[in-house]
């Protein structure tokens, strides 16, 4: 029987696979997709993230493909205003890097991820967790963890409520595009007197950028769904940098503001970590980092019960832990996102406001 199971080979499920595996507990991990993606989405690791990498062995490694040094380029109705250096001690890194480099730190431990495996079932009993899989496989395992994103299977399996709420309009589309023509060396944020605006971030190592932009809007006042001719005109209306031509769309997405935490983290045998558990603004770049650590204290809390002699004690621990921790960051969030919409209207200004 394994130790640990884990659903979802994100950046959570990932540093905890590697985290459980370095202690010698046995792990497996499973991945509803077919494979790997190569999308941008979080796209920055804090310092507190790079401590649990540098234990994990990988912090040199992602160093070398991420920028450490980002520079803010602020635009305002088309005109260059002013640079603003990151300055937050972190590193700008797409998340699909991030997500690379633990697999083959995993593979150097013995455990590859296991795709085209849905969790499609949970059951317990008081020696362990049967999760029954989509191509009607069962994988029994001494504790299971729900890493699997804020749509999580395990969450919905377990009945956790996720409490909180969710805009129903989307305020953000998203992509990987490349912009040939368009200096690497900054993050360009162009915002217009309107309201709107357009932000290109070049991902390391990469010719993609990622963008961000307001939802363009149909003719009715609704917003349209993204796409490169979309983004093109978005790009035209608020960067207004004629002969750029946005290229090779990779990812397309729409963001809308969702700020939920599961009632609770544990259900017995089975653990909630990382979006599964809480999702919340994007504003500081703080999801993606948050699940890393919800990932390290989950593999302290379950190493501490494989090996100690009382583990109804010790699994409570992590909940203890990380709920107040996710609470305070959905509030913190939410207060960086005001900072943020607030500052863009004023010249100069851009993310940053969100970033401390």
């Amino acid at each position: 029987m394994t130790d640990v199971l884990i659903a979802g080979s994100g950046p959570t499920g990932l540093t905890l696979a590697c985290e459980l595996a370095l202690r010698g507990v046995s792990v497996r991990i499973l991945e509803r997709r077919s494979r790997p993606h190569r999308e941008s989405r979080g796209k920055g690791l804090t310092p507190s993230s790079l401590e649990v990498f540098a234990r994990l062995g990988v912090a040199e490694r992602l160093s070398a493909i991420g920028t450490p040094d980002l520079v803010l380029r602020k635009y305002f109705d088309g005109a260059h205003i002013n640079d603003t250096p990151a300055g937050n001690g972190g590193l700008l890194i797409g998340q699909w890097q991030v997500e690379e480099v633990l697999r083959e730190r995993l593979a150097g431990l013995g455990v590859r991820v296991e795709y085209e495996a849905q969790v499609v079932g949970i059951a317990q009993d008081s020696a362990g967790v049967t999760a029954r899989l989509a191509d009607g496989r069962s994988i029994r395992a001494e504790y299971a963890a729900g890493c699997d994103g804020g749509h999580s299977a395990t969450r919905e399996l377990l009945g956790i409520p996720f409490e909180g709420h969710t805009e129903e309009a989307p305020s953000m589309v998203l992509g990987d595009v490349t912009a040939p023509g368009l200096s690497r060396d900054y993050w360009h944020q162009w915002f217009t007197s309107d309201g709107g605006g357009i932000l290109l971030c070049p991902i390391p190592g990469t010719q993609t950028f990622q963008l961000q932009a307001s939802p363009e809007p149909d003719e009715r006042g609704e917003p349209l769904p993204p796409s490169l001719e979309s983004f093109q005109r978005l790009f035209d209306r608020h960067a207004r940098v004629p002969g750029i031509r946005l290229a090779d769309p990779t990812w397309l997405s729409s963001w809308r503001a969702n700020v939920r935490m599961a009632a609770r983290m544990r259900e017995g045998r089975v653990f909630l970590a990382g979006d599964a558990a809480h999702v919340h603004p994007i504003a500081g770049g703080l999801g993606m980092n948050t699940g890393i650590q919800d990932a390290a204290a989950l593999a302290r809390t379950l190493a501490a019960a494989l090996t100690g002699p009382a583990p109804d004690g010790v699994l409570d621990t992590y909940a203890a832990e990380r709920l107040p921790v996710a609470a305070e960051v959905l509030a913190d969030t939410t207060r960086r996102m005001e900072r943020v919409t607030a500052a863009v209207r004023e010249p100069g200004r851009g993310t940053e406001a969100g970033m401390n």
